[in-house]
């Protein structure tokens, strides 16, 4: 089993449903000031954060990884549930008088998500260190937190010599081009859906041609277009997963990233890490959040088969 590192926001999620259409509503001319307010559906909250929901789907698929990460007096239940469900939470620290970050967001008819991040404890993350912890990872998954130390996680592992995952998510917004190029300069893969690959190219000044010759794969979900993976040499254009029943898409990015890194733990081509990322999104937008969703080896397997008519290839 490889020693996989998570390093992202914990998070609680303050999920609500808006029975209706965002775009019948928001301003036709996107620099003017407005003032919106939309009355929702009922509230839940779950279980969230990059770094819980990858580890999350990664531990389903039979590893055990580490999250590392800042929370608030209020996560011991949190703890307790991860641990029970096969994730490793001995590298998170608790951070007195603070609360656990919390992520808001509003889902309509059509799927479309407005979101907000009150980051909480999430800020001290930066006083942790891959270097402390007791054992060398194998593979870092640096994912969205504190800009500051979605830095210093990418400096390490590139000190360290081990292979890291670059995901910077919803952090393109406040992440600088350069650290958007140091950070998918020698990354073993890097991730983004269509709207952050747009922004990173635009910061960057790197389109996915020059992104491929900078990482050893790079991987742009395109919602219900599937997914391209790209390596130096190869394009791989991956299907999305049929899906059962629509009921929560929150999470479903991070479900893929873990299902994609397993593959690359199994050694799988690009495209078949990709449809393995396609399979366990399809799983978590079946279940409401971004930690609801459950499988066995077995099933996983039996429906990789189903959804994407070969045989699972480990």
């Amino acid at each position: 089993m490889a020693r996989v590192v998570i390093s992202g926001s914990v998070a609680f999620d303050f999920l609500m449903r808006f029975p209706g259409d965002f775009h019948d509503f928001l301003p036709r001319k996107h620099d003017e000031p407005f003032a919106l307010s939309f009355l929702v559906d009922g509230m839940v909250r779950r279980r969230g954060g990059t770094a819980p929901n990858i580890a999350y789907t990664l531990a389903l698929l039979g590893e055990r990884p580490q999250v590392l990460a800042a929370v608030g007096e209020d996560f011991r239940e949190y703890r307790d549930w991860l641990e029970a469900h096969g994730v490793d939470t001995s590298a998170i620290q608790v951070v007195p008088g603070e609360h656990t970050a919390a992520f808001f967001g509003v889902t309509d008819l059509r799927q479309s998500q407005l979101g907000m991040f009150y980051p909480g404890a999430m800020t001290h993350a930066r006083d942790l260190s891959l270097f402390d912890l007791p054992q060398r990872p194998d593979v870092v998954v640096v994912s969205p937190e504190d800009p500051e130390t979605m830095r210093k996680r990418v400096r390490e592992a590139k000190a360290m010599g081990v292979d890291f995952c670059y995901d910077p998510g919803q952090q393109v917004v406040r992440l600088s081009g350069d650290d958007l190029r140091e950070g998918i300069q020698g990354a073993r893969a890097v991730c983004f859906n269509e709207f952050e690959y747009g922004i990173v190219r635009q910061k960057t000044g790197w389109d996915v041609d020059e992104m491929r010759r900078r990482a050893r794969i790079v991987v742009i979900t395109k919602g219900e277009l599937g997914s391209h993976i790209y390596t130096a040499s190869e394009t791989f254009q991956v299907p999305i997963a049929p899906i059962r029943h629509m009921a929560d898409p929150t999470g479903a990015g991070d479900a893929y990233r873990g299902g994609f890194i397993k593959g690359m733990l199994l050694g799988l081509n690009p495209g078949q890490a990709g449809r393995m990322g396609a399979l366990a999104a399809s799983f978590c937008v079946e279940a409401r959040g971004p930690q609801s969703h459950t499988f066995t080896w077995e099933t996983f397997t039996a429906r990789y088969q189903e959804a994407f008519g070969e045989p699972f290839p480990a």
